[in-house]
C-alpha cells in the first residue's frame, strides 16, 4: 500500500518551508571554488555540507545524478548517502537523472529511484518523455504505488530544446503542450496537488500560449546563474505560479563551503520568491 502521495507531501513542504528547491550540483568548477579536490573525497565533503546546511529548512533538494555517476560506484555511494540524509532531515529529494527508455528498461530505471527498497529511493525523479509519453508508463505506475512523483521534461530552459518541444504535431498542438496535457490527465482530481509535474524553465519568458495549470508542480530551473529572477516568475507562470518549485543551484552553492553563507543565500532567494508569488 502506498504512503501519502508526493504531491500532498510537496504541497505541505512548500506551505511550511516555502517553495525553494536547491540543487546539489558538485561539478568540477564548484569543487574548485570551494577549495576541494575533484575526487570522491571532495564530492563527499561538498554534498554533506549542502545537506547539512539546507535539508532542515528548504522544501526540496535536487541532486544532479551525473555529477555523482562520473566517479563510478564510489560516487553513487555518496549520492545514496546524500539522498538518505537529506530525507531524514526533512527535505524532499528530487533526483535529477532525466531517465527515459522503454519497457523493462524504463521499469528498471524507475525501480532504481522510486522503489522503497532501493538505496537511491527518492521522493521524485526527473524523466524524459521523448520516446513518447507512453514510454513513461512503468515509472508512472511505480510512482503511484510508492507515493513518489515524476517531473517530466516539457519546456526546458536550454535553447536546443525548442526544436523538439515546440514542434507542431498533426493535430496542431506542440509536443510540449501534448506533454502538459498528459500530465494534467494524470493529476486530474488529485488534492491538494498531483504528483506528476513538469520541468518548465524560468528563463523562457511569456508562456501564456501554454496551459501550465496541470494540477501538479512545475519545477523551474534557471533562477540565479542562468539569468532569471524571482520577480520573473509571475510573468512566466501566470496563475500557475503557486505550484512552481523554483530551482536555484549555483546562485546558492557559490557561497560555500561556509554553512552560514549557504543558508543566508538560500534565505535571500526564498524571501524574494515568496514575495513574488504572494503578489499574484
Amino acid at each position: 500500500m502506498s504512503g501519502e502521495p508526493f504531491g500532498a507531501r510537496l504541497r505541505r513542504a512548500m506551505d511550511e518551508r516555502g517553495p525553494l528547491c536547491v540543487g546539489i550540483d558538485p561539478h568540477a568548477s564548484l569543487l574548485a571554488e570551494w577549495g576541494l579536490n575533484d575526487d570522491v573525497a571532495g564530492l563527499e565533503r561538498f554534498s554533506r555540507t549542502v545537506v547539512e546546511a539546507m535539508a532542515d529548512r528548504v522544501a526540496v533538494l535536487k541532486p544532479q545524478s551525473a555529477f555523482f555517476e562520473r566517479f563510478g560506484s564510489r560516487g553513487i555511494r555518496v549520492l545514496e548517502k546524500s539522498v538518505e540524509e537529506a530525507r531524514a532531515a526533512g527535505a524532499l529529494v528530487v533526483t535529477d537523472a532525466k531517465r527515459g527508455d522503454i519497457g523493462s528498461t524504463m521499469a528498471a530505471y524507475a525501480e532504481t529511484f522510486l522503489h522503497k527498497d532501493s538505496p537511491l529511493f527518492s521522493d521524485a525523479l526527473t524523466v524524459s518523455p521523448y520516446l513518447g509519453y507512453g514510454s513513461l508508463s512503468p515509472a508512472v505506475a511505480l510512482a503511484r504505488e510508492s507515493g513518489t512523483g515524476l517531473f517530466v521534461l516539457a519546456l526546458t530552459s536550454n535553447p536546443e530544446g525548442g526544436e523538439v518541444q515546440h514542434a507542431v504535431r498533426s493535430d496542431g498542438r506542440t509536443v510540449a503542450a501534448t506533454m502538459l496535457a498528459h500530465l494534467a490527465a494524470e493529476n486530474e482530481g488529485e488534492r491538494p496537488l498531483g504528483s506528476f509535474g513538469a520541468v518548465v524553465g524560468a528563463t523562457l519568458g511569456d508562456l501564456s500560449s501554454y496551459d501550465l495549470d496541470i494540477n501538479g508542480p512545475l519545477l523551474a530551473p534557471g533562477i540565479g546563474a542562468q539569468g532569471a529572477t524571482a520577480a520573473d516568475l509571475p510573468a512566466v507562470f501566470g496563475s500557475a505560479v503557486h505550484n512552481v518549485v523554483p530551482n536555484v543551484s549555483r546562485g546558492v552553492l557559490r557561497h560555500g563551503p561556509d554553512t552560514a553563507a549557504l543558508r543566508s543565500a538560500a534565505s535571500r532567494f526564498a524571501e524574494e520568491i515568496g514575495a513574488a508569488v504572494a503578489a499574484v
